[in-house]
Parts: structure tokens; sequence; C-alpha cells
């Protein structure tokens, strides 16, 4: 039964985040109660409003602000999440679905597409004509990453990592049809080199300081961290939301000072940053790339495929 200011949300797609891989291994220092549902991203229609809630009614379409806003907590990890029939939601965290967007459209833009909103355009400031490297272009944030890149007028090398050739080409084709101008397979290839290769090796003094990258988009940290630091020019940007390859890799701060490189983190969203995806969606100038969808009972391969990187975009689960 939904409480003061609470809804009760019939799930219609929720979708999942390499954070949920996070959640199951546990983070430190985030207490998770036990037992846990899953699934920050939800998607659906109103089943039941709590007493003392106004605006909202049954069948209205909404999708569910991961983050509670006022009294804290996180859907899918703190409080339950998604991978349910059935949610409950505090009032306050729900967004109107617009007409034209689907569930599954709905359910895959905050935690992943409100990430990359903030990492690219609130905090980062992407121009047009500046060149833009993107590690994990294949992710759920990578393609949004990417096409924001494009409609800002950038140039963009999209980097995705995979050892089975066949794969390697056909991530590389979606990725050029997104719309990337060039693309690395970081696994087969020096991503490092490979750009060196592309734009010249950055330099302090002379020619050589227009050489390098504009951005590097860097959420993986591990051993790419120092890499991505030596590829961007002088007053280049580095930015990064996250450290799904390591969060404590060796540092090299030397080219942070040199170059005067400016390192800017994003942590999550906005609901400004959601209501407008939702528009660009509706408009047609963003899509989501919802790589496959699983039944309620097929959560558990769902999971898998994202930490074992073998998807394309997002994975939706729908009951």
């Amino acid at each position: 039964m939904p409480g003061e200011g609470d809804v009760i949300v019939a799930v219609k797609a929720s979708s999942l985040n390499y954070h949920d891989v996070f959640t199951r291994r546990g983070m430190p220092g985030i207490k998770v109660p036990m037992p846990a549902i899953m699934g920050l991203d939800v998607a659906g229609e109103i089943a039941e409003v709590g007493p003392g809630v106004s605006g909202w009614k049954k069948g209205d379409r909404v999708l569910v602000d991961p983050i509670n806003r006022i009294e804290g907590g996180l859907m899918g990890e703190t409080v339950h999440g998604g991978l349910a029939e059935l949610c409950k939601a505090r009032a306050h965290q729900l967004v109107k679905i617009p007409d034209g967007v689907s569930f599954a459209d709905a359910a895959a833009l905050p935690v992943a597409y409100g990430t990359a909103l903030r990492m690219m355009v609130t905090n980062g400031g992407i121009k047009k004509g500046e060149k833009i490297l993107i590690l994990g272009a294949s992710g759920g944030v990578g393609v949004c990453c990417l096409q924001l890149a494009k409609l800002a007028g950038c140039e963009v090398v999209a980097c995705a990592g995979t050892d089975a050739k066949a794969k390697a080409k056909a991530k590389a084709k979606r990725l050029m049809e997104l719309g990337a101008d060039k693309t690395i397979n970081y696994i087969e290839k020096d991503f490092m080199k490979e750009a060196y290769a592309m734009y010249g090796k950055p330099t302090r003094r002379g020619a050589g300081t227009d050489q390098g990258l504009d951005v590097v988009v860097n959420y993986t940290g591990g051993d790419t961290w120092v890499k991505s630091l030596r590829i961007l020019k002088v007053g280049g940007r580095l930015l990064t939301c996250g450290a799904t390859a390591g969060y404590a890799p060796t540092e090299d701060i030397r080219f942070i000072w040199t170059f005067e490189l400016k390192v800017l983190g994003s942590n999550g969203w906005m609901r400004t940053d959601i209501e407008k995806l939702l528009e660009l969606v509706q408009s047609g100038k963003l899509k989501v790339l919802v790589d496959k969808v699983y039944k309620l009972e097929e959560a558990r391969e769902a999971l898998r495929v994202i930490e074992d990187r073998e998807v394309f975009g997002k994975v939706v689960v729908a009951p």
C-alpha cells in the first residue's frame, strides 16, 4: 500500500547500468539494505496514488528520477528499484513521459543519458569544431556522449573494445552509423598511439601546440587514465563520471600542470537534464540505443551482458 506522498508504479521497463554491477558487488562506504531489488531506471504507469499526492492519477505514464532529492536514497540501491512488477516511489520523483516516447526509451535515460548530458554539456561545455575522443563509446553513456558531441558539431573518435574481430567490426560500423568520424578498438590497438597518428603528439611550444585532442571522455579509469591525459592538447579537458576499470589508477600529474589540463567530474544528473533528454528524444534529435529487451526472469542474464561488456547501448528489462 502507498503511504503519504507515495505512488505505486506498474513497471513497464527498467534499464540496467554498470552501477547495478557495483551494487551487486558491494561498494565501499555504501550500505545496501538487504534484501535489495536493483534497477535504478524505472518507467511505467501509475497503479495507485497515496494520500497527499496531487497532480498525478492512475494510468499516468511516468519516469522515476532515481535520486530522491528531498529525503535521500537511490532507487535500486538503498531503495527498492525497478526489477519487479510493481515499484514504490515518492511522487516528487515522477517525471511525465511525453507522447511518442516509449517506456523502454524513457527508462534508458536517467542514469546513462542524464550523466552523459551533464558531463558533456552542463559541465564539459563541448563546442563546435572540437576534437573529442570517447572511451567506452559503445556503452549506454558512450552512445549518448557520441550523439551529443555530433549535435554540437564536434569531430568524434569513438573507442570501443572487443577481442573478437567480427564483433569489433560490427561495433565500429554501428558507431560510424551513429555519427563517429573515426573509431579505435582499444583492445587490439593502443588508443594513445592511434590518437598520436591521427592528431599528432601534443607539445607545449611551437607548431605542435595545436596537436592533440580538445576533449577526452574517460569513465573507465584504470590503465587508460594517464594515456588520456597524454593525448590532450594544451588547455584540453578530461571529462569523467566514473571508473569502471578501476578508481585508483597510477597517476602522473605532470601532464595536468605542464599542459594546463582541466579534469572535470560529473556526478549524476539533475531533473532538468532528464526533462531536456525527453524533449530531445521526442523531437527525434536524440536516439535511444536499446540493445536488447529482457524478460524479468532473465534479469540475471541482462546484468551479465553489461558486466561482460557485450552490449551496444542500453539493456532493458520489461516485466
